[in-house]
Formats: C-alpha cells, structure tokens, sequence
C-alpha cells in the first residue's frame, strides 16, 4: 500500500513537472477548411473565438513566438510557469495584428500537410509502381525496347525481387553512381573551400576532415542510405571495399511504424580509422517524411533551445501525443540506459497501470534510431581505440544527422563526442532555434569546425522549415553553398532562405531551364559519370514546374562535391 502510494504521489509530481514543458504543436487534421478560412480572417478573440477561428489545432504553451534576441528575455521567458494547451491567456499573444504573415504560413503548411495526407496512400501505391517498373526496365536492358525483345523473342523476363540485392530505389535509379570518387581530379576543377582538398593516395587512409574524399564518401554514404539493407551491404562490401556493420529499421512511436533507416559502416574490419553513420532522408514516395518536412511543431529543451518535434520522433525521443515523453528522453545527463532497460519493464508496466497512460515501453526504446544508433557506436569505439566516427545524411536524414549529436551533448556523451570527426548534412531542413545553434556552434565548430552543411542552389527543402519571428527555426554552423555552376561559397545562410520570395521566382524557374539544358551535355562536357539518365532528366522536366523539389535530387549534390570550385568572389 506504501509503495502505491508512493508511486502516485511520484506520478503528481511527473505531471506537475509536464506542466512546465513548453512546445507548440500544429495538428492540420483537427481544422476543416471554413474554419481555417475563418483563421485567415482573423475572425478570433478569446477561448470562444479561439475555437471559431480553429486555433484549437494549436497547441502551444509559449505566450509569444517571438524570436528574442535578448538573452535575459529569454531566461525571463524560461522561468515562467507555463501550462499545457492552449489558454485564454495564449489568445492575446498566439497572433498578433502584425501577425498576418504568420498566418499565411500557418495556413499554406496546413494545407500542403492535409493535401500530402490525402495523396499519402496513391503516393505509396505509386511509389510502388514507378520502382518497380524502373527496376523491370533496369533488369531487362535498361529500355521498353529491350523489355519488349526479352517478352517476345527469348520468352523470359527477370521479375525485380523487393528487398534483394538488385532492387534499386527510385533515388538509386535518378543517380546510378555507386563508385566513389576517383582520386585524379575532376575536369576544372580545383581544390575547395575548407581545404576540401583530394586527400593523399590510399584511399582508406585519407578520411580526414576537410578532404575531398571524406565529403564524397558522406555524400555517397547519404544517398545509399535510400536502398534496403541487401544493397547497401553489397556496396558497401564489393564495392568500397569497407566493412558492413548494421543496417536499422528504427520505430517511430508517433506515427506507429518502423519508418526510420539509418546504417554504419567501418573503413575496415579491424583498427579501424573511421565510423559512418548515415541516415536516410526524405524518401520521394513517403507522405509522412514529406509532412514532417513541412511541419512547423517544436519542442523546446531547456538551456539548449527549441527543436522540430517531428525530427525528435524520427530518432525515437518521444510522441507529440504524450508531451511528457519528450521529456523523459531530453534531460541533460539523461536518456534511457539501454544496458539496463529489462529491468525497467516492470517498472514501466506498473506506471501504466496506474496512471491509465500507456508507456513507451523499454523494448521500444531499444528499437528507436537514437539508442540503437549509440548503443552500436559505444561498442564500435571501444572495438576500434584509434577510430574516430562522422554522421552523414541526406534531406530528413541531413536533420537526423546533425540532430544525434546534439543529443549526445545534451546527455552528457562526453568521450564519444571527444571521438567525433564531423557531420555533413546535404540538402537538410532547419532542425532548430537559435538559442540551439548558439550552443551547438559552441560544441561543433571550436576550436575547428566539424559541422559542415552543404546546400545546392534552389532546393526547396533547406529553406524549410520557414525562418521567422513566428516559427524561430534558424540554421547554424558554416554553409557550403553551390549554385548551378557548382561555384562553392562558404555562407552564414543560403540565398533566397524561405524559398518563396518574390524577388527570386523569376530566376528560379529560368535557373530550372538551364539545369534541363545542363543535363543534356553533362555527358559531353564532363565524362560519362555525369550522364543523366531518362528518369533523371524527366525530374528536371518536373523542375520545370516545381524547380525546388528537383533541386533536391542527390544528383546536382554529388555533382557539387565532385565538380565543386571555390568562387573567386569568396573570401574565405
């Protein structure tokens, strides 16, 4: 009876504890369109014209969005007592008059979200069709033509096998370049920003930070993350000549599946030198990964500043549906000890008995991106005492790279940050504030940098999500910027950073004539590596009309990291 007693009262004070946490969460499936309508309109005030207007699909504990510069503001901020969901209180600061902006981005995300949710299911199906018809071409002579000779005068046609060693993904097929990159340097080419210079003559031996190898072999590892485990194993093994370590299919608990991949490969089996990590991103078929792209929610940790909620349940630390969950994972020095997460079962059981919530139970925990993901790399650096690790990934998984050290530091990993090489992200969204990229700038880029982000020219996704005073999302660290020459600058932010100004729509659609035409000559003016396929060139087609998601191919980032030029204009 004690112990009952005890654990309520300990349950008290957890809920007590969740009525500090501060978040905001967008929930497009809880406002229909007239009452969106009614938001733009700014037809609200008060609890009851909050619920007219449709702002209960708002939940947020912040009494401002405002992005404060000020320091002490913040603190002041800090130590307020704030409760959980929306208040009357909230009404007077959610928007204010000069908040129509921010209005407009709240609805143009509510809408692309309820529309990628209704095309979420065709989506997937056609997802499904267009891999598997690339896949029937690629093994059957690469064209109809040869499909049609194969069907009519042999009789046989090799059927493509899901999740075998020869199903290529979609991202596969739009770039098919699966070698690294070759030592001799590229036609016009010269040595990059940053010293990204060729390395030395042994490949294997010349994975240090700076060099051109190392950013290609991120940019490679990136865009193999895409493919099933089978794949990314034989490359890995056959073709790089490199060791296979694991392939993770990682639980989501918000959206109930396993529908975060991340591998780890070594340089070798033994001694080893280095440690890639590298997460997939946003796959081209995939409505949820999309809808986390243009998600505006955020969970704010406190002292290290607030973060997108979406790309902390892609890791596994925690559920916008149980708010409270965030916190159990995002405490410094905290975090669940997966050595000993058995013996927490019980624990977690009782808990749900008597709170009526369910738990994310241990063996969840065991199966989420972020603890998988630490627990492997623990071992692989006491295996490996000389090996040092680096975290890669492309889109999404750009955020989810730069994200897991940001976790570590905030749970106190101290050696095995000691022990980090670098992050390159390619094409990454906005993962934060930033309070957040203050403090992680301080941990990654002194004394020398070791956080590099590589954005090419238009892509749409690295301006998400949007960055203003509303949303608060900023970028951090160095950015290693190419435009359609693939002229590298180092920049604090990328041009034209929310992607829809006016200024910029004109130029964009002509930079997207010039990248078709680009395309059609690579071959001619580069070699045969920089031919683009049909599939390829049919996306820049597709660009023509939506020139930021063509953009974000892997194709024009490889490209960069391989053709890249330091532009005479930047001073580094």
């Amino acid at each position: 009876m004690a112990n009952t007693i005890e654990k309520m009262r300990n349950g008290e004070e957890e809920k007590e504890e969740s009525m500090k946490l501060r978040y905001l969460i967008v929930r497009p499936e809880k406002v229909g369109m007239v009452e969106l309508f009614r938001f733009m309109l700014r037809l609200d005030g008060g609890a009851d014209g909050r619920r007219a207007a449709g702002i209960e699909f708002m939940e947020t504990t912040a009494t401002s969005y405002r992005d404060d510069d000020d320091d002490d503001d913040q603190e002041k901020d800090l130590d307020h007592d704030y409760k959980v969901g929306p208040t009357d209180d909230d009404d007077n600061h959610l928007l204010g008059p000069s908040d129509d902006d921010h209005r407009l981005v709240i609805i143009v995300s509510i809408i692309v979200r309820k529309m990628i949710g209704v095309l979420g299911k065709p989506m997937e199906l056609g997802g499904y069709l267009v891999e598997f018809l690339l896949n029937l071409l690629s093994l059957n002579g690469g064209t109809i033509f040869s499909l049609f000779y194969s069907l009519l005068r042999a009789g046989k046609v090799v059927r493509p096998q899901r999740n075998s060693e020869t199903y290529i993904s979609a991202i596969g097929h739009l770039d098919g370049r699966i070698d690294l990159y070759k030592l001799q340097k590229p036609p016009n080419s010269s040595s990059t920003t940053c010293n990204h210079d060729d390395g030395g003559n042994d490949q294997n031996n010349n994975f240090e930070l700076g060099n051109r190898i190392l950013m290609d072999l991120c940019m490679m590892a990136s865009k193999l993350a895409y493919e099933n485990s089978k794949v990314v194993r034989n490359i890995v093994l056959h073709h790089w000549k490199m060791h296979f370590v694991e392939f993770y299919n990682c639980w989501n608990d918000f959206q109930k599946e396993k529908s975060t991949q991340v591998f780890i490969l070594t340089d070798k089996p033994r001694d080893a030198n280095l440690i890639l990590i590298s997460f997939r991103g946003t796959e081209p078929f995939d409505a949820d990964d999309w809808s986390t792209d243009f998600d505006y929610s955020w969970y704010e940790i406190p002292k290290l500043g607030k973060v997108h909620m979406g790309f902390l349940e892609a890791l596994g630390l925690g559920n916008r549906d149980q708010v409270s969950s965030f916190h159990n994972h995002l405490q410094a020095g905290g975090g669940y000890n997966t050595n000993n997460l058995r013996e927490k079962m019980k624990q977690s059981e009782d808990e749900e008995e008597l709170t009526g919530e369910k738990q994310f139970l241990p063996e969840m925990v065991e199966m989420t991106a972020y603890y998988a993901v630490r627990s492997k790399l623990k071992e692989l650096l006491n295996e490996h005492k000389n090996a040092k690790f680096v975290v890669t990934g492309h889109s999404l998984g750009g955020a989810l790279a730069i994200l897991f050290p940001t976790v570590l530091v905030l749970h106190e990993e101290k050696e095995m940050m000691q022990r980090l090489l670098g992050v390159y992200t390619f094409g990454q969204p906005r993962i934060g504030d930033r309070k957040l990229g203050r403090y992680m700038e301080a941990q990654l880029n002194h004394p020398i940098p070791k956080y590099f982000r590589v954005v090419y020219c238009n892509d749409l996704v690295p301006r998400l999500p949007y960055d203003d005073k509303t949303f608060l999302y900023k970028h951090f660290g160095p950015c290693l910027y190419y435009n359609s020459l693939y002229n590298e600058q180092e920049v604090e932010e990328e041009p034209n950073r929310n992607f829809f100004g006016m200024r910029y729509l004109i130029p964009e659609y002509l930079n997207a004539i010039w990248e078709l035409i680009r395309s059609l000559t690579m071959g001619y003016t580069h070699g045969p590596e920089y031919k683009e396929g049909w599939f390829s060139i049919l996306t820049r087609v597709i660009g023509l009309a939506f020139p930021g998601i063509s953009a974000h191919c892997p194709t024009d980032y490889v490209n960069s990291v391989r053709l890249g030029r330091m532009s005479s204009t930047t001073s580094i």
